[in-house]
């Protein structure tokens, strides 16, 4: 199989809760194994999204910040069974 899709979510300039409920939503549409870059400004993000990921039964490739902006790298898996 060859690599895996990168879908990037930009989000700026949005506030709490739609990052969080954006980002779930992409999430939920990738399949296994497909990774989601989230780009937002929200500075709530920085806690929702990491337990978001952790929700949803994703993997958390990476944080960074970069003044007020955010960025995640997520790794898509199956969908929990409580979904």
């Amino acid at each position: 199989m060859s690599g895996s899709a990168t879908t990037i979510l930009d989000l700026a300039g949005l506030k709490c809760p739609l990052p969080v409920l954006r980002t779930r939503k992409a999430l939920r549409a990738l399949p296994a194994g497909a990774t989601l870059v989230v780009l937002c400004t929200d500075p709530m993000a920085a806690i929702d999204i990491p337990n978001l990921v952790r929700e949803e039964g994703a993997r958390l490739d990476g944080a960074e910040r970069d003044g007020s902006d955010l960025r995640f790298t997520i790794t898509a898996f199956a969908m929990p069974p409580h979904s």
